[in-house]
């Protein structure tokens, strides 16, 4: 994993949740996306939708699934933009 490429994925992550939510908790890699950021599908695809332009991506819907966290988001992106 090329730690400058993982890091530019997380901190624009971070940036963007912070700007989706009205929260004011400081968003980490372990930040919760449901129950701490309260995204709901309509962010969330939003944020999937930038997200796939900003990095050239498709992310499948159902990779979805299993992803809570910040981290798992930008594990997922990062897989799925470098993988190849």
């Amino acid at each position: 994993m090329t730690e400058s490429n993982y890091n530019e994925i997380t901190s624009l992550l971070c940036d963007r949740l912070s700007t989706l939510t009205n929260s004011n908790i400081e968003i980490t890699p372990d930040t919760n996306l449901i129950s701490q950021l309260s995204i709901d599908s309509i962010k969330l695809l939003n944020l999937i939708m930038e997200i796939e332009d900003t990095f050239d991506v498709s992310i499948p819907i159902n990779a979805l699934a299993d992803v809570q966290t910040v981290r798992e988001l930008a594990d997922l992106v990062y897989k799925i933009k470098f993988a190849s």
